[in-house]
């Protein structure tokens, strides 16, 4: 039996390297054009300086070193030194050795196999030009080499800082657009895999713009340069040599093609990890009590597995692709040595231009195994683009309202997307919602409610109160129907506007990992410390907030969990005293706590919802007497309206769940 461990299968993706998905990539750079400019630029100088440097040795050997054969007649040639006699310590050197020279007018010539016998001094006199060239040379070598290197860390430095500055713009928009989304997407998302995507995913994608963008065309570049010097060199060997080149092209594009599954396997794996962890974490105290402590550890241990096997099948397609390439390498230089040494020998080809064909199908063979090495590093990128696009192209947000026009040319109704007033009646008509289409979990809801109210909802679990509270702070809309306050439908006001006059204390309040102060205040900035000591007052907090040795800078910690359930519920009502709402919505706050702490919950409560509209999801009924409007709901139907009183007197589903309460 397969089992996914609860995680939701991403969408089966097209080809991890598309054009498409390049192209889309592309506006992220726009913003450092110059620099990509410049690292280009950078890029050319340092691939004309590489390719220079075996030049320079062809150069030294040939000119300096061992200069090329004199033809001396007779059979075969040998070669010979050519002394320039207008230099008078050559002439003094050649006038100490007559039977060891042979005088051509202003010039002497003598076999190199009689050098050795000429003594260290004479030998570094007749050499002298030879030594002064191999210094120059030797010089412009060094130079070429420094240059080469303050290019390099230039070039690195700015592709670094470029490529962090895209990921830093990439990771930011993705973090803004998920905060976007509706609630319903990540219902359907587990944190793990959104924390894998804005972390993981785009830090994959580091080397693609670091590596991969600029060195393509230095590879590039670089294979050209070679292949037009081996040509001007000598055309026959190069063409000869070129001979291994479809061989390196099949093989890379092959274990290409090999390694592409391997990393998309690979993202997903990452993402369930994540996803497991964070439940894992999240729920250790339900794995702890229920002693599921090795069944957790045996599913994390398969997923890891299953990691492993795809990371090893991508070494797998690496450990034979290099060697591979490494084989063809020698061969190609195997064939240059045979048939380049055959032309040496025959007088056709110098040492020099032997020596730099060497060194430059050396140099060949690391653009190909770079270029082969950036296509996978691509792939991988494109594993975790396309996934980072399957976020960004996600649409599930809450529609803003057309904030350019007075009215709706439909309806008629007012649009409000900047202000709205102080909120004088919220109503509800003929409202139904489905999370999943086809399933309906609110049937033509409708009510109203003005200003002062208190309307609380009741009903038997799975009866669609906290939906009435989702549709009311506009986490979804509704299926059919509308929701209105003072008469303007929400769809037609700012979320940001609506939610700005709403405050909603749930039944498990959710505290950052700050300070006290901030989760009071969630970035309004402006209570004074009057203001803040009011807020503590009347939401209960000040007591236990002056016992903490930091009282108000105290940092929580992660969920609020170093305090108790009772305080964190007083903290969210301290938010919601901090917002001033005009509305106030309470998910039954009061439940899973102590008598003690109920009651000072509720008198917080009390302070809050004095002289403000109010709507209070009811689990125990005693919280639901003092309403001045219960709504009963069952199966996502309103089946009784009224106050208590009215309630009680019909005997209908409101008395009798009463009676089961007791």
């Amino acid at each position: 039996m397969r089992t996914d461990y609860g995680y939701f299968e991403e969408k089966q993706l097209g080809k991890p390297y598309d054009v498409k998905l390049l192209a889309r990539l592309y506006p992220y750079t726009n913003p450092y054009k110059l620099l990509l400019a410049a690292s280009i630029v950078l890029v050319v100088f340092i691939t004309l300086l590489d390719l220079s440097l075996p030049y320079i040795t062809k150069i030294a050997i040939d000119r300096y070193i061992i200069p090329k054969i004199e033809s001396a007649g007779g059979k075969g040639n040998i070669r010979y030194l050519k002394a320039d006699l207008t230099d008078p310590g050559i002439r003094a050197v050649v006038e100490k050795h007559p039977s060891l020279f042979k005088v051509q007018e202003a010039s002497a010539i003598i076999p190199y196999d009689d050098l050795p016998k000429l003594s260290k001094k004479d030998l570094g006199m007749l050499r002298k030009n030879d030594l002064d060239g191999i210094t120059w040379i030797t010089a412009i070598f060094l130079g070429i080499v420094l240059i080469n290197f303050v290019f390099n860390m230039a070039q690195v430095l700015i592709m670094e800082y470029t490529g962090q500055m895209i990921m830093h713009d990439l990771r930011v928009r993705l973090f803004n657009h998920i905060q976007g989304l509706s609630v319903s997407f990540f219902t359907r998302n587990p944190v793990g895999r959104l924390v894998t995507r804005v972390a993981n995913d785009v830090q994959n994608m580091h080397e693609l713009f670091t590596s991969v963008i600029v060195f393509v065309f230095k590879d590039l570049f670089l294979l050209v340069g070679i292949a037009v010097v081996l040509m001007g060199i000598n055309l026959r060997l190069a063409l000869v040599s070129f001979t291994v080149i479809p061989f390196v092209l099949w093989a890379s594009i092959y274990f290409s093609g090999q390694a592409r599954e391997a990393y998309r396997i690979l993202r997903l794996k990452i993402a369930e990890i994540n996803t497991r962890f964070s439940e894992t974490i999240g729920g250790i105290r339900v794995i702890q009590l229920f002693l599921q402590e090795k069944r957790n550890y045996l599913d994390f241990k398969h997923l890891n597995h299953e990691h492993y096997l795809a990371g090893m099948r991508q070494i797998h397609v690496f450990a034979v692709f290099m060697p591979v390439i490494e084989i063809l390498g020698a061969v190609a230089i195997a064939v240059v040595i045979y048939y380049g040494g055959g032309g040496a020998l025959a007088g056709t080809l110098s040492l020099g231009a032997l020596v730099a064909f060497i060194s430059y199908m050396k140099m060949f063979f690391r653009p190909i195994r770079d270029i082969a090495e950036k296509y996978n590093i691509l792939q991988n990128a494109m594993a975790s683009a396309e996934r980072i696009f399957l976020i960004l192209d996600s649409t599930e947000t809450i529609p803003l309202p057309v904030s350019d026009r007075k009215s709706d040319p439909e309806t008629g109704s007012k649009i409000i997307s900047g202000t709205l007033d102080k909120i004088s009646e919220i109503s509800m008509e003929n409202v139904s919602f489905a999370y999943i289409k086809g399933e309906t979990v609110l049937n033509n809801i409708s009510f109203r409610i003005t200003a002062g109210k208190t309307l609380a909802v009741v009903g038997p679990t799975g009866s669609g109160k906290t939906s009435i509270i989702n549709l009311l702070v506009r986490f979804y809309d509704p299926t059919s129907g509308g929701v209105s306050l003072n008469g303007v439908d929400v769809k037609n006001i700012d979320p940001a506007v609506l939610r700005a006059k709403m405050a909603l204390v749930m039944q498990d309040p959710f505290l950052f990992s700050e300070t006290i102060r901030r989760n009071i205040t969630l970035g309004k900035e402006d209570i004074s410390e009057a203001g803040m000591e009011r807020i503590l007052e009347n939401s209960n907090c000040k007591t236990f907030v002056d016992r903490l040795p930091d009282g108000l800078d105290t940092v929580l910690s992660e969920g609020g969990a170093s305090i108790s359930s009772g305080e964190r519920q007083l903290i969210s009502i301290a938010r919601a005293f901090a917002r001033n709402p005009d509305l106030i919505i309470l998910d039954e706050a009061t439940s899973h706590i102590d008598s003690e702490t109920e009651h000072k919950i509720q008198e917080a409560l009390d302070n809050l919802m004095a002289h403000r509209t109010s709507i209070v999801v009811a689990h125990r009924l005693s919280t639901a007497r003092d309403a001045d409007t219960i709504l009963v709901l069952n199966r996502g139907r309103i089946i009784e309206t009224g106050n208590h009183a009215e309630l009680m007197q019909l005997k209908g589903f409101y008395f009798r769940l009463n009676q089961l309460q007791g």
